[in-house]
């Protein structure tokens, strides 16, 4: 093997990490509230988003819906979703709030930023309905 493909081969990779940067491919961060809503509705049958916490880091959200509510977080390139039932099971830690989701297979959620009182109104407002 020479320089000339040694080069070639290079190139081409940075090449194909330009390309899927440009087109955000593998990108599965929550950045907003919209983002949550969204991300839950696609990945939950029947899901109408209101409202949303989002994590800080973006990791993970809570999404209110008019049914109930949706636990979403990251998976690799993907996210996963999880309907809730009330009341929610949560435990506060100094990074935020941990939602305890009793499956083992999906685990608890830490909501990084976010406070005991932001889940508690989210939670009220299902109420509320």
């Amino acid at each position: 093997m020479n320089w000339v493909q040694i080069g070639g081969s290079v190139a081409a990779v940075l090449i194909l990490v330009l390309v899927s940067w440009l087109l955000k491919l593998g990108e599965s961060r929550i950045a907003d509230e919209a983002t949550a809503r969204r991300m839950a509705e696609d990945a939950l049958s029947g899901f109408v988003a209101r409202a949303a916490l989002v994590g800080t880091n973006g990791a993970a959200a809570l999404v209110l819906g008019t049914d109930g509510i949706a636990l979403i977080k990251r998976h690799g390139a993907k996210v996963a979703a999880r309907r809730l039932g009330r009341p929610l099971w949560r435990r506060a830690s100094p990074e935020g709030v941990t939602i305890e989701t009793g499956e083992r297979m999906f685990g608890p959620v830490l909501l990084y930023g976010v406070l005991p009182e932001d889940v508690d109104g989210l939670e009220a407002q299902l109420t509320i309905m």
